[in-house]
């Protein structure tokens, strides 16, 4: 049995770390330690996901437990399976011109500015932990926040770029909100660049 400790952990984190650890278990337990109710109604999504049987309990006021009980021959993206046809085919597709995600504020949608910042510091650690990681990543208006000293992304970008994205901040952007000597990943770059960056990636993703 292994048991991963994901309280105090934020969104995607626990999922993530969930998915890591099933991924190089054979047959066993896995337990997870959360304390809340959406990261247990997520990782209950990961074991229906990835055909594991899974079953939660409430261990206390702010404690919940997920057992995931895993069957190595009826795991869902087996290497063997289908599914790697499909990762192949995406590969190729991304090779041939990658994604791009685009991020024009420093926060993920409307509502809550401070609950906003948390999304989208999880949705760039999220870009960090998959497997095909974007071939682009495009800042501009308040996204240019994000790349420089004290960002709260800035180590999430960094290891981005060490996996082979590029980086790219709009140099307007950074001059605009002060910013230009504080840039501490990636290049400053232009509109046109932005512009040719984006008509010429396979897809656009923007959160």
């Amino acid at each position: 049995m292994k048991l991963v400790d994901a309280r105090g952990m934020s969104c995607p984190k626990p999922v993530i770390e969930a998915k890591k650890a099933l991924e190089h278990m054979d047959d066993s337990t896995l337990e997870v330690l959360v304390d809340n109710t959406a990261a247990v109604s997520n990782l209950m999504k990961l074991g229906n996901y990835m055909k594991v049987e899974t079953e939660s309990c409430q261990l206390g006021e702010h404690e919940y437990k997920v057992i995931f009980k895993k069957n190595d021959q009826e795991t869902c993206c087996d290497k063997e399976t289908d599914c790697k046809t499909e990762e192949k085919k995406q590969v190729l597709e991304a090779a041939t011109a990658g994604k791009a995600v685009v991020i024009s504020a420093d926060h993920m949608g409307e509502g809550d500015d401070v609950l906003g910042r948390l999304l989208m510091k999880g949705f760039i650690y999220g870009l960090t932990e998959l497997e095909e990681i974007p071939e682009t990543v495009l800042l501009y208006n308040g996204g240019a926040k994000l790349s420089v000293e004290g960002s709260d992304s800035l180590e999430d970008l960094r290891l981005l770029e060490s996996q082979g994205a590029e980086i790219l901040t709009c140099g307007t952007c950074l001059n605009h909100y002060g910013l230009t000597e504080k840039l501490a990943v990636g290049n400053v770059t232009n509109m046109y660049v932005i512009c040719e960056k984006m008509m010429s990636a396979s897809r656009l993703i923007k959160p």
